[in-house]
């Protein structure tokens, strides 16, 4: 790694807007292969493009040199991996075109306001920087709640995923249709807490920030809310 390169990383880490610029113009082509990967899927090549960018400045604010790793290593299934979670809900849970483009622009304006602020983005916030409603900025929140989604660890152990159970392929395809017709029945915090948690990857902490509410509190809704969906998948 370029001395150069590295005293980019450190400040776009540090939260330098103009460094993370920088960044994904001297890497714009490496950010292009892995977006063409993902050519003929649904999605516009911009769009693409745009996610993963999302992808890569993600991989910037968690990589760590120390590590002895090449940046490019960590970055690229990072990348990819924005791509595919966004691409995912094709094979569970169908979402519409307008509310698919609503969600990029959504992702580059919270990937902005993190590198503005050092924090998370409220909904509301979210909601005056792109021109939407805050139903809007929920709705592509919780369009993302996919297959990748469900395999997350939740607090205390096991998995969102484990509520469907282990049938086959093909049982467990249609459960996790049940699961995400199942969350849109769950009151809006209780939906908003699950987004947080299972979908921008937030601690418990970091969502109670968020939304205003204490960390144990946060922990209750996740609990209910998880509770909630059992009884839903077994009635």
């Amino acid at each position: 790694m370029t001395s150069e390169m590295r005293g980019l990383l450190q400040a776009a880490a540090a939260g330098d807007s103009g460094a993370e610029a920088r960044l994904i113009e001297t890497n714009s082509g490496l950010i292009w292969s892995i977006a063409r990967r993902y050519y003929g899927r649904g999605a516009e090549p911009d769009d693409l493009y745009q996610l993963a960018c999302v992808g890569f400045i993600k991989a910037v604010r968690g990589f760590d040199p120390a590590l002895g790793n090449e940046f490019s290593t960590y970055a690229v299934p990072k990348i990819a991996g924005e791509i595919r979670r966004f691409l995912r809900d094709d094979g569970a849970v169908k979402v519409s075109r307008t509310v698919k483009e609503r969600a990029v622009r959504v992702r580059r304006v919270q990937s902005e306001l993190e590198s503005k602020t050092g924090r998370s983005p409220t909904v509301s916030e979210l909601a005056a920087a792109t021109g939407l409603t805050n139903e809007e900025v929920a709705a592509c929140e919780q369009a993302d709640v996919a297959v990748d989604s469900f395999e997350r660890e939740l607090a205390g152990g096991g998995r969102l995923g484990d509520l469907v159970g282990d049938e086959g392929m093909e049982e467990r395809a249609c459960l996790y249709l049940s699961l995400g017709e199942a969350i849109k029945t769950l009151p809006e915090r209780d939906r908003e807490v699950l987004a947080l948690r299972f979908v921008r990857d937030l601690t418990q902490q970091q969502a109670a920030k968020v939304i205003g509410v204490s960390q144990v509190q946060i922990s209750r809704i996740e609990k209910r809310a998880i509770e909630a969906l059992r009884e839903k998948l077994i009635e």
